[in-house]
């Protein structure tokens, strides 16, 4: 057995620090013979503050600078956000445990108006996510959406500097960072469903460091991970990322799963939804069904006309 120390790579930010906290406390509680220790690294994704994600790719940009230190290893395993976690993986590297979900709803946070329904016309509302963008626009069309980067604390100060009326953010990282008490308003699922993995962590190791890997399972969370292979497996049909406009939300119920997933215009004018129940072992299975029945009520033609519209820049970083 090795002796060394066990390195996690995170992002800086107070949530990833919050994440990666909790991941380092777990394994050393479970294995108080190895110590472990955080290496903090700098993601193309925190680079750009101003500018919206799709433009530069989206998904991937807040774990490849991770990624690529696994494979160089300096790190021995990256904590994500797994709703920031592409389905695809590099060669050589895994997902070797989903940890267990956090609430996965989004938040409003309008100190003045409190609610989403008490919001007043023409209310601007902060978001840099074309998911919770389009859901919010197929309801409330008189809303005006405004970009809004940075980390939570970030966004939270943006909304009384910038006059905005609300912002929306995961309530998930809220409560990790103990601001749940902002919140004024978890908004239900029929309003705004969740971003595939949305409130879960992943945990990224190399496949062959069977060492590690065999530590970081101990943190799986079955049920989580079973919800996630659903979510995850949707995605992948559909070949979406974290900045287009869908989302995916899926709930064990004993031996079964329930997934509710939609794809819509950035605009929310058009709105592809649908649900699948299935055995939960079965997860993949049933977000490959749900995700072809969306795909041909039109989610394919929207995501086409999407991917045409965006020129990710990522390159010239």
């Amino acid at each position: 057995m090795r002796t060394g120390t066990l390195r996690i790579g995170t992002r800086r930010s107070a949530l990833a620090r919050v994440q990666a906290d909790w991941v380092r406390d777990a394994l050393s509680a479970r294995f108080p013979e190895r110590s472990v220790e955080l290496v903090l690294m700098e993601t193309k994704g925190d680079k750009l503050l101003d500018a919206p994600l799709a433009k530069f790719g989206g998904k991937g940009l807040f774990v490849k600078d991770l990624e690529e230190g696994l494979l160089d290893g300096r790190i021995d395993l990256a904590v994500h956000s797994l709703k920031d976690v592409p389905v695809e993986l590099p060669v050589g590297l895994h997902l070797s445990a989903i940890c267990e979900r956090e609430d996965p709803r989004d938040a409003l946070v309008a100190p003045t108006h409190l609610s989403f329904k008490n919001l007043p016309r023409g209310s601007r509302v902060g978001t840099s996510s074309l998911r919770r963008q389009s859901q919010l626009l197929a309801i409330r069309p008189d809303l005006s959406i405004v970009p809004l980067r940075g980390n939570v604390q970030t966004r939270l100060e943006k909304l009384d500097r910038e006059g905005l009326d609300a912002v929306i953010l995961a309530f998930a990282g809220l409560r990790r960072l103990g601001l749940e008490g902002r919140a004024t308003e978890i908004l239900d699922l029929s309003v705004s469903l969740p971003a595939v993995g949305q409130g879960s962590l992943a945990i990224e190791c190399r496949v062959d460091d069977a060492e590690t890997n065999a530590r970081v399972r101990t943190l799986e969370h079955p049920e989580s991970a079973l919800a996630a292979s659903a979510e995850r497996a949707f995605l992948a049909s559909l070949g979406g990322g974290c900045q287009v406009p869908m989302g995916g939300y899926a709930v064990i119920e004993g031996d079964r799963v329930w997934l509710r997933a939609f794809v819509a215009t950035p605009d929310g004018k058009r709105v592809i939804a649908g649900g699948r129940r299935g055995r939960a072992e079965e997860g993949g299975a049933v977000g490959r069904a749900l995700a072809e029945d969306l795909a041909r009520r039109g989610a394919a033609e929207i995501l086409s006309e999407l991917e045409r519209s965006l020129s990710p820049e990522i390159d010239a970083l």
